[in-house]
């Protein structure tokens, strides 16, 4: 079982709670009548993205065992046999589409669209520089949709941009990790050759600037300062800004960028930091 869960990888699911965000940011997220739901989008979303991971271990099992931390993955390192493997993608398949039919046919296109394009990437894109990382980004912002039309929401614009940006500042670190071990000798990937580190680091340095200053224009929006009846939200930018540096600290000075989720389970001090914006995003917009 142990080794099934290696495959599933539940750790990933954390950047699943983006399916929440929609109903967070729209005042229902004490509304059963959409939590609930939204609930069991989050399972099925946990789902399909599991049957996503065995596809592409199996793909890239080869690639794997020459991986100094990916060796270790059930396929590569022979833990599961491919048959074995295939059952299980195909029973997370069944059930994540089943549960996303069940719920809408626009909850429907959306996970169907997610898994084409992982597909997609999986065989192809993943290997073209930039477009790889991009896919990656795209995948954040399809969890918001997911979430949204569960809860027949209507997303803003700053969510949907914001996340896109986080996420693409995020894929770049992981890339960087890449590269730090095509340069020691272990190419794990064929899109690694469209990058280098000055290439990564100008790239991020972008990227992060770019997310401070739209998350910035974000809290100062009158549209949704009026939304939230506060003008305080600026207040939130300190920490976006504390947990931008602490990432950047890590995939700098630690070289540790490899896996943001493992990341963001593990370093107390980003943890904290988004509880902090939480604690006070929430009582900026909810107290009142």
């Amino acid at each position: 079982m142990r080794e099934y869960l290696k495959l599933m990888r539940p750790h990933q699911y954390v950047k699943n709670i983006l399916l929440f965000f929609p109903a967070f940011f729209s005042f229902k997220i004490l509304d059963t009548g959409v939590m609930l739901p939204t609930f069991l989008g989050f399972c099925a979303y946990c789902a399909l993205a599991s049957a996503v991971y065995v596809m592409n271990d199996y793909i890239d099992r080869e690639d794997d065992r020459h991986h100094p931390e990916k060796k270790d993955r059930p396929l590569a390192a022979g833990t599961i046999s491919t048959h074995s493997a295939f059952i299980l993608m195909g029973v997370l398949m069944t059930f994540g589409i089943g549960t996303f039919a069940y719920l809408s046919w626009e909850v429907l296109g959306i996970g169907v669209f997610y898994f084409a394009i992982n597909v997609a990437y999986t065989f192809k894109l993943k290997h073209i520089a930039v477009i790889d990382v991009s896919i990656l980004a795209v995948g954040f912002v399809l969890r918001l949709f997911i979430g949204a039309g569960i809860g027949h929401i209507a997303l803003s614009m700053w969510i949907i941009l914001i996340t896109f940006l986080l996420a693409l500042f995020l894929g770049l670190a992981k890339r960087r990790t890449d590269v730090l071990l095509a340069e020691e000798g272990t190419k794990t990937r064929k899109s690694i050759d469209g990058y280098n580190l000055e290439f990564i680091n100008a790239a991020m340095t972008m990227m992060a600037s770019v997310v401070v200053v739209a998350y910035i224009f974000y809290t100062i929006s009158p549209e949704i300062q009026t939304k939230y009846n506060s003008q305080y939200l600026y207040l939130t930018v300190f920490f976006v800004l504390l947990g931008i540096l602490r990432y950047m600290q890590i995939t700098f000075v630690e070289q540790n960028s490899g896996n943001p989720s493992k990341i963001l389970l593990r370093d107390l001090f980003l943890q904290l930091t988004i509880l902090a914006w939480l604690a006070t995003y929430v009582f900026l917009i909810y107290g009142h």
